[in-house]
């Protein structure tokens, strides 16, 4: 562009000039005008985000342990410390009496600096933006978010004074616990009203809302402490105290009070799901208390009532922990979750815990995947004696033992080794079938906790979770397919938008017809002899089951065709159980899933197609004839049930009672031919 060459040229261009300034100016002038007009006209929309989030059970019934989860105390701002209001200002905002909604200075300053670090290094939220989020946004990190917010901070500075901007802060700020408010806060950690807090409670309080699980003194009083110390030099930074005043608070001792989690029912499962949801949503704490989700949970309220009832009934005067898990097979539904006997006293949710050995419990994983191979039946029998067991090409030996050292010194089949939780039997059948086999049958099931190849995998030597256990035998009573366990049906936002439905699938992972057969013999466990006989009373329906018992750990694991449950009972600490400790795991099984189902018509086990019922004599495991007492008609895999007939009793004479009965392999065709010739 050519630069003016006479006097005319130079007065028309500095004329221009000066028309496009005050042409901006006007613009400008008419844009802060309309600006203005519309945050004073535009009302303030509805508050709505500061509704903490809200579980139900399986019926849509609001869960105990969210009912009124909020602690919330509304109060004036004559009544809260000024030592509090000081605090606030000087951490968070310190010049909040000087701008209009937004800290240009400020910003200016976070910009600069966020640039020369190269990342978010500091950020700039006056009070009044602090509260628009608060009220009416979420707390997503968007650009987006970030501009509505100065929207509403500005509107909010047109419509409120600057103290009623502080008030309203104080009274909607989360400082941890579930509590919302200086009123209830001071309540909470010092049993005192907000007017009543000194400089050193103050600057505390103020320093929580930063980070409410870092900076709650409950859970870590040094930082909260630090956190305290830091809003003290802010307030000696800006003039608002004394050098005296801030080295007394300083070195003022605080009397915070008792922390006593509110004791609800469900608290583990509760913890359970907020878990799963902040971690499939990735939310914060913050949002968790103030989205306002509703998320609809597959519990079932009265069935958690009845297990943490039973569990507290049967373990109240011990110090024994306990952990039970009970699912819907059908669905893959968690209807039930008891993680430990006072969660009040200890968060930890054993039901997870995958530290503890499943023991015999872990059998029946053994026998399935045998039965499923078609090489073994029920009848299969092995000799039931102290055995030395070699692996590893013969290089390493385990001799395992049964409880009590006791033991049948004879053959014994399936259903008597399962019915008697005989470990000699179980170790010959792994030995056979192969422990890589049992373990992918185990990763079938859903177990995830690492197992080894070892002859003592077949007597549970390796940990796994009471959740994995009642999921793994969910699969069992579900004919052989699995539906992955969960716990959210569906969540939906504050809008009553859904954002999440759960869509379970079921795979088929095991034969239906094994699965059945294994269940059969699993119900032996209540028959007189068996290991969980002195619950049997209790039951009134068909129920398969599993006991196990460690040196530190006391199981039982079973299933209706409605309900799979795990229970397990034991000692934090690895402590050892005394055999009265191992007692209480029946029990607490047995009670819980009669009155758990107590509306529901007892109802045998489905049968699949390819199943064949023989008559078989329960020494020998063959065919059994009139002549065999005790005989019992046993479920197989069509194909595989016996073909030859027992001739133990009255058929062939004994020559000597103590030897153990012959085996198919024993038989002959002769012995065929007497036995058709004297019937």
């Amino acid at each position: 562009m050519q630069r003016p060459t006479n006097r005319k040229q130079r007065r028309i261009a500095r004329w221009q000039t000066w028309r496009r300034g005050l042409l901006l100016v006007g613009f400008g002038f008419a844009g802060a005008f309309a600006l203005f007009i519309i945050l004073h006209v535009l009302p303030l929309p509805t508050a709505t985000n500061v509704t903490s989030t809200q579980l139900y059970d399986s019926n849509g019934k609001a869960i105990d342990a969210m009912a009124g989860r909020q602690n919330r105390v509304p109060v004036s701002r004559n009544d809260i410390s000024p030592f509090a209001l000081q605090a606030a200002i000087a951490i968070e905002d310190h010049r909040f009496y000087r701008h209009f909604g937004m800290d240009i200075i400020g910003l200016s300053r976070a910009v600069y600096t966020n640039l020369k670090e190269g990342q978010k290094a500091q950020g700039a939220s006056t009070i009044t933006q602090q509260l628009a989020r608060n009220l009416y946004l979420t707390q997503e990190r968007t650009y987006i978010r970030k501009v509505k917010e100065a929207f509403l901070a500005l509107q909010l500075e047109a419509h409120l004074s600057k103290d009623a901007i502080l008030e309203q802060y104080f009274n909607n700020v989360y400082y941890g616990h579930a509590t919302y408010g200086i009123e209830a806060a001071a309540k909470l950690y010092f049993n005192k009203t907000a007017k009543e807090l000194t400089l050193a409670e103050s600057a505390l309080l103020v320093g929580i809302p930063k980070g409410p699980a870092y900076y709650s003194p409950f859970i870590n009083e040094k930082n909260a402490r630090d956190r305290q110390k830091n809003v003290i030099a802010a307030m000696r930074k800006y003039g608002m105290i004394t050098q005296e005043e801030a080295t007394s608070a300083l070195q003022e001792k605080l009397a915070f009070t008792t922390y006593k989690p509110p004791v609800h029912t469900a608290s583990y499962f509760v913890a359970y799901i907020r878990q799963t949801v902040m971690r499939q949503f990735q939310l914060t704490e913050s949002q968790w208390n103030t989205a306002g989700y509703k998320i609809y949970t597959t519990l079932d309220n009265t069935m958690q009532a009845e297990a943490e009832r039973i569990v507290h009934e049967e373990l109240s005067d011990s110090e024994l922990q306990a952990a039970l898990i009970s699912l819907d097979p059908r669905s893959g539904q968690i209807k039930a979750m008891v993680g430990g006997t006072n969660y009040a006293a200890n968060q930890y949710n054993r039901v997870f815990a995958n530290t503890r050995q499943p023991g015999s419990s872990f059998k029946p994983i053994v026998y399935l995947t045998a039965l499923q191979s078609h090489r073994f039946t029920s009848s299969q029998r092995y000799r039931s004696e102290p055995t030395v067991f070699s692996y590893d090409k013969g290089r390493k030996q385990y001799i395992p033992r049964n409880y009590g050292d006791e033991y049948a010194n004879a053959k014994i089949t399936m259903r008597q080794a399962l019915k008697r939780s005989d470990n000699i039997y179980a170790v010959h059948t792994l030995m056979d079938i192969g422990a890589e086999k049992v373990i992918t049958t185990a990763k079938k099931l859903g177990i995830q906790s690492p197992l080894r190849a070892l002859p003592s995998l077949a007597l549970g030597t390796f940990p796994i979770s009471p959740m994995e256990m009642a999921g793994a035998f969910a699969v069992i009573a579900n004919q052989g397919e699995r539906i992955v366990p969960y716990g959210v049906i569906r969540v939906e936002d504050h809008k009553g938008r859904v954002l999440f439905q759960a869509a379970p699938e079921a795979t088929r992972v095991i034969d239906a017809n094994a699965s059945f057969v294994l269940t059969d013999l699993m119900e032996s466990v209540f028959e007189p002899g068996g290991t969980g006989y002195r619950v049997n009373r209790i039951l009134r329906r068909p129920v398969a089951a599993k006991t196990g018992t460690t040196d530190t750990d006391a199981w039982m694991v079973g299933f209706t065709p409605e309900l799979s449950t795990a229970v397990w009972v034991g000692y934090d600490k690895g402590k050892s159980i005394s055999k009265k400790d191992a007692t209480h795991a029946s029990p607490i099984f047995a009670n819980f899933m009669e009155v758990a189902l107590h509306t529901v018509p007892p109802k045998p086990f489905q049968q699949p197609k390819d199943i064949t019922y023989a008559l078989v004599d329960p020494v020998t495991g063959l065919l059994a004839t009139p002549d065999c007492p005790n005989s019992r008609s046993e479920p197989f895999i069509t194909g595989t049930e016996p073909n030859k007939i027992c001739t133990l009793h009255g058929h062939k004479p004994q020559t000597n009672p103590t030897d153990d009965p012959p085996t198919s392999e024993e038989q002959s065709w002769w012995d065929d031919l007497r036995r058709w010739w004297t019937e």
